[in-house]
This record gives C-alpha cells, sequence and structure tokens, in this order.
C-alpha cells in the first residue's frame, strides 16, 4: 500500500507524462494546427471584414519559429491593404502556454502597406472601429486598459529584429506619401534604421537610431535628417496646407510601471528648430528653438491625466501644466498651467519667432509669475471654472517693440489693413477736421456704444472675465467659435496696431497687448475711448465718428439724436452691411427698429438714458452719402438673413 508521499510523487509523474505526451502531439501536428489557424483568420477577415487575406506557404522552423511567404491582405473592391513576401518570426513558447503573443525575432523582406483613399471609398475603413452607441453603463479602467495596451504591443516587437525594403505608401486623393524603410535593425537593445521619404514635392532621407529595450518597457530614440537641412513633416502640407519642419525629435520613455491600480508612463520629448506655416497660425514661419516636455502620465481606475510634476519647456519658459479627465461621478475636463517666477526680459525673449512680431525688440525689466485654473463639466455646461492669475515683481516695459503702445497718447496716423492691403491713412489728432474729442460726442452715442461692445469698460482692466467664462460655454456647446468676449481695449489694440486678419498669432498678440496697455496705465480711459471712436470702421471707407456722422445724417457727432445713435452702435460689428437694414423706401426694416428698440429698453433699465429721453423721436432719415448705397441695394436687392442680428469677431 503505497504512502502519501507516494501518491503524489505518482501524480507529479503522470502529468509531466502527459505534458510531455501533449507537447510531443502540438509538435507533430503543429503544421496542421498553424494552417487551421491561417483557415480561421481567413474567414474571419472575409466575413467580419470584408477582405481576402492568403498566405501562400507557411511552416513552422525549429522548436519555435515560425515561415511564411506570400502574406496579402486585399479588401474586396479596394486596392491591397499590405503585402509581404517573406516573414520569419519566433515566438516564446513558454509564454504561448500562458496565453500571451511574445515575439522573440522577426526578419521581414520585401513587402508593403499602403493606405488609399480615392472616389471607391477607402481602402481600410473596415478595419476602423465603429463607435459603439450602446451604453452598456460600464465604465471601463483607464489603468488597466492602457497597461493592457502597451504590453501588447510591446510584446509584439521582438528583441531582435531585422526589416528590409519595407515601404508605407499613402495617396489621399492624389496626395502621395511614400516612406520606404530600406533597412532596420534591432540587435542588443541598439535600434538603427534608413527611411527614404517621397512626397509630390520633395524627397528626403531620414533616420532613426538609438536605445530600445521593450521588455524592461524603455526607450531613447533620436530622429534626424541624413542629408543637409531640416527634416520636412510629409502629407500635411498638401491635405491640409500646414508646412512644418525640424532638426530633430527625441524621445524617451524612462518607466512603465502599474503600481496599486494606478499606471506611471514616464519619460521626456524634445524637438530643435520647429518650424511651422499655415494661413491661420501667422502670416509667416513660426520657429521654436527648443522645445522638451518632461512627462509623467498617470492613469487610475476614472482618470487619465498627466501629473503636475511633469514640465514643459519653450525656449527660457518653463511651466507645470496638470491636465486631467475624470469621469468618476461627471465627465470632468482640467487644466492647470503654472509659471513659476521668471525674468519678464527672458519670457519676452522666448516667445517664438514669427509668432508675436511686435514684441520683437520690446525690453523689460522685473520678474513675474503666472498661474490658470480651467475646469469644465461637460454635464453641467455652465458650470465653467476660469481663474488667471499674474503676479508681477517690479515689472516695467523700458522699451516696446514695433508696436509702441505710448504713441495713442498723441497725434498719429492710422490705416487700416482689410485682406493685406493698407487703407487711405486717417490722421487721428486736431489737424483732421472729422477729428472729434470725447467731449463733443453725443452722450447717446458713447453710452449706446459701451452698451452694446463693452459695458463694463471703464471698470476692467482689458479682459472680462465672465465673458470670457460664457463665451467657452458657447464655443464648447457649439464645437466651433461662435462667440468672443472682445472688449473696447481688444478692439483698440486690433484696429490700431494689428491686423485684422484671423490667425492665431494675432490674438496672442492682442491679449497680451491689451494687457500691457491696461496694466500699465500706458493711455487712459478716457484717451482710448476717444481714439476708438476716430478710429472705427463705421461704413464702406468711412472712419472714425466724424465722417460717419456726416456720411449718414449730414451732421456733427454732437447733434446726433438717440435713434441715430442706436442705430450706428448696432451696425459697428459688420458696418460695410448697413445698407441691407433699409427697405426700398429707405426706412429701417422691422428686424433692424426691433433690436434698437430692445438696447434702447436695455439702456433704461440700466438707467443710462431716461424714459423722457425717448419722448419726440422721430424714425432716423439717412440723408448723407450713404443713401446712394441704399439706392443701389433698391435697384439690385439681395436676399439676406434678416434674423441674424449678432455677429462675432476672431
Amino acid at each position: 500500500m503505497r504512502t502519501r508521499k507516494q501518491k503524489i510523487i505518482l501524480g507529479i509523474k503522470i502529468t509531466a507524462a502527459l505534458f510531455s505526451l501533449l507537447i510531443i502531439l502540438v509538435f507533430i501536428f503543429r503544421d496542421a494546427l498553424l494552417h487551421q489557424a491561417i483557415d480561421v483568420i481567413t474567414k474571419k477577415l472575409d466575413q467580419d471584414y470584408d477582405s481576402t487575406f492568403s498566405v501562400r506557404k507557411a511552416q513552422f522552423e525549429g522548436l519555435n519559429g515560425v515561415s511564411m511567404e506570400d502574406i496579402i491582405l486585399v479588401p474586396h473592391q479596394k486596392d491591397t491593404l499590405f503585402q509581404i513576401d517573406n516573414l520569419k518570426t519566433s515566438v516564446s513558447f513558454w509564454k504561448l502556454l500562458t496565453g500571451t503573443l511574445r515575439l522573440e525575432s522577426l526578419q521581414i523582406d520585401n513587402g508593403f502597406v499602403q493606405l488609399v483613399k480615392n472616389e471607391n471609398g477607402r481602402n481600410f475603413d473596415a478595419f476602423i472601429r465603429k463607435k459603439d452607441t450602446s451604453d452598456s453603463g460600464e465604465k471601463p479602467n483607464y489603468a488597466k486598459l492602457v497597461y493592457r495596451i502597451l504590453n501588447r504591443g510591446l510584446n509584439l516587437i521582438p528583441t531582435d529584429m531585422r526589416l528590409q525594403n519595407l515601404t508605407l505608401r499613402m495617396n489621399d486623393m492624389g496626395n502621395k506619401t511614400t516612406l520606404q524603410l530600406n533597412a532596420l535593425t534591432l540587435i542588443d537593445k541598439q535600434m538603427e534604421s534608413a527611411i527614404l521619404v517621397r512626397t509630390n514635392t520633395f524627397t528626403q532621407r531620414w533616420k532613426i537610431n538609438g536605445f530600445a529595450d521593450p521588455r524592461n518597457k524603455q526607450t531613447d530614440l533620436r530622429f534626424f535628417n541624413i542629408d543637409t537641412g531640416k527634416i520636412k513633416v510629409p502629407y500635411f502640407d498638401e491635405r491640409y496646407g500646414l508646412k512644418s519642419s525640424f532638426d530633430s525629435i527625441r524621445l524617451n520613455v524612462s518607466n512603465i510601471d502599474m503600481d496599486g491600480g494606478e499606471l506611471h508612463i514616464d519619460g521626456f520629448t524634445s524637438i530643435s528648430n520647429l518650424t511651422i506655416n499655415h494661413p491661420k497660425i501667422a502670416s509667416k514661419d513660426v520657429v521654436i528653438k527648443n522645445a522638451r516636455f518632461d512627462y509623467n502620465f498617470l492613469f487610475g481606475k476614472n482618470f487619465a491625466s498627466i501629473d503636475s510634476s511633469s514640465t514643459a519647456q519653450l525656449n527660457q519658459i518653463k511651466c507645470r501644466p496638470f491636465v486631467s479627465y475624470n469621469n468618476e461621478t461627471d465627465k470632468i475636463y482640467t487644466l492647470k498651467i503654472q509659471i513659476p517666477k521668471m525674468k519678464a526680459q527672458d519670457f519676452i525673449n522666448s516667445l517664438p519667432e514669427g509668432l508675436f512680431n511686435h514684441f520683437v525688440g520690446m525690453e523689460a525689466d522685473g520678474n513675474f509669475s503666472y498661474h490658470l485654473n480651467f475646469s469644465f463639466n461637460k454635464n453641467k455646461t455652465s458650470a465653467v471654472v476660469l481663474e488667471s492669475d499674474l503676479h508681477k515683481e517690479n515689472l516695467i516695459i523700458k522699451k516696446y517693440g514695433e508696436a509702441n503702445l505710448s504713441k495713442l497718447n498723441g497725434e498719429f496716423a492710422y490705416r487700416a489693413i482689410i485682406n493685406n492691403i493698407p487703407q487711405r491713412p486717417v490722421l487721428v489728432g486736431a489737424a483732421n477736421p472729422n477729428y472729434t474729442p470725447l467731449s463733443q460726442i453725443s452722450p447717446f452715442l458713447r453710452q449706446c456704444v459701451l452698451t452694446t461692445e463693452d459695458p463694463s469698460f471703464f471698470s476692467h482692466r482689458g479682459f472680462i472675465k465672465e465673458a470670457f467664462r460664457q463665451s467657452i460655454v458657447k464655443n464648447i456647446k457649439t464645437r466651433k467659435f461662435a462667440r468672443g468676449a472682445s472688449t473696447i481695449s481688444m478692439q483698440l489694440i486690433k484696429n490700431a496696431f494689428l491686423t485684422r486678419e484671423k490667425t492665431l498669432s494675432r490674438k496672442l498678440e492682442e491679449i497680451l497687448l491689451v494687457y500691457i496697455l491696461e496694466n500699465n496705465r500706458i493711455v487712459s480711459k478716457d484717451r482710448m475711448l476717444e481714439v476708438y471712436f476716430n478710429i472705427i470702421e463705421w461704413g464702406p471707407n468711412v472712419y472714425g465718428i466724424g465722417e460717419a456722422a456726416n456720411f449718414y445724417f449730414q451732421k456733427s457727432p454732437a447733434d446726433l439724436t438717440l435713434d441715430e445713435c442706436l442705430f450706428l452702435a448696432n451696425i459697428i460689428p459688420s458696418p460695410k452691411k448697413f445698407m441691407y437694414q433699409f427697405n426700398t423706401e429707405g426706412n429701417l426694416k422691422p428686424f433692424a427698429n426691433s433690436r434698437s428698440k430692445q438696447l434702447k429698453n436695455l439702456m433704461i433699465r440700466r438707467g443710462l438714458i431716461a424714459p423722457e429721453d425717448t419722448i419726440g423721436q422721430v424714425p432716423i432719415v439717412i440723408s448723407g452719402q450713404a443713401r446712394s448705397l441704399i439706392k443701389i441695394i433698391e435697384e439690385n436687392p439681395i436676399v439676406i438673413d434678416s434674423t441674424s442680428i449678432e455677429e462675432f469677431e476672431f
């Protein structure tokens, strides 16, 4: 009779024998199993992805090696998606037994992947996962999800890799880009590559090399041009008109670790001499000499974030960003930026070339620090948090750049620039007979314009936080830039120093120049308002209230009636289209009268005018040169949307 110990030993021997027999059977029938697996994949691709998949030859080599020839994937009635002539790989046998596919080596010779979009559609559409509109009520665990995706991806990167003559082709309605990988090797954790890039407009040779250790989840790679000159980014120039180039990029991943249910991804990336050109960004090249991002990504069960321990650097400007998405209760987006104390001159010198042209040559003393806190709850769109705080320390502007803000205090010539064409000069000063001091402008007009354009002009410092907050809410809801938050200070800067181009550069310069103007008390509020009234456009080739009062009513600005002032205030957003507010008899259309009435009632409620001010008012009569433009409209009527009574500018 066997003892307990003998029974355990016997059980182990039987298990080992069965396991060995299983391995032997798998080894004997492995080619059949391989072909069966290929058949399963072929049927799935045909049924689920409407594609034909084929492998001309497939067999095992050695204990854990696989060799395949002529691998082809062709979506039905579309261009071939990929083709590989020869592929050899080996997998970790022990990992495979646990259900994990890990490549140990990979060799590919001759092949291509092509992404095509033409009149017949896209050849990769079937492989793009459609958005699941069903709500299962179960939230994803972001830490586990990302960690699982990273592990699967890294397991497919072998520690020994040799790729030769592989090509990525992209054809987007004739916009063609080809990346030919002549060679790529990964041996002893060192990666080396040679890539030939061809587009419709240029040809370059690129190189990627450095350290790569997929098993320990670490890498440090550099990307640069073998030839002289910068690396040009393909495709985006032809497809979107975005021209971009750079000297080199470095990507470092130092840590990927799951700890306590949270995933940490740490490392840094840097780029040198990045150049960008797009008409929506700036009118010329924008150059960033050096930029670096030391990142600490953090994923939890209900959130994904860039941790505040991360550091972003733009030339000499350093900041600590915090970006977060959290869906534990509501879907909440958070952005925080902290710029520690730095010299004002270092900040000015670090501004990207081409993006802040009016600051070139500016000199400043002192220091400053800055903090931004923005939070948006997608489930409660009105609950937007917007906090912006700049702390100054002996900050003084010693010398202005191209935009000399102090010129507003004296006489100067103003020239509007429309579609990059300078308009006729308008002298802002007493030598101009149409120039009108603030004291000689009808109080009704001052109150009407302040009500429509900037009710808190005399109390704010260039910006209205609540208006910005409401603009963000509106723009997020409409998913487009549907509303701005422009103050009279911002309009003045845009008119007097900048162009009307709708670019990111102009808007950023506008914001910084307004801050400098309003927070350094360079010009008084009364003087700002006076210049504003004398330079803004009030009609086609009509600049300043002196010209406008005569153009419409053959009056001086001091003699304008309340209803005339209401009309002039309401046409400021779109002065060149004033004529469409009139009917064939030269009277205001109902929508224009309604708008004037709304503005009048608002001013009464705010105590800006008294009810008796509205007594005795008669319909406005256009008696000046503007009448001729109304007659042209009478003879050539154009149907417009009269319900659109509100217009916002970028």
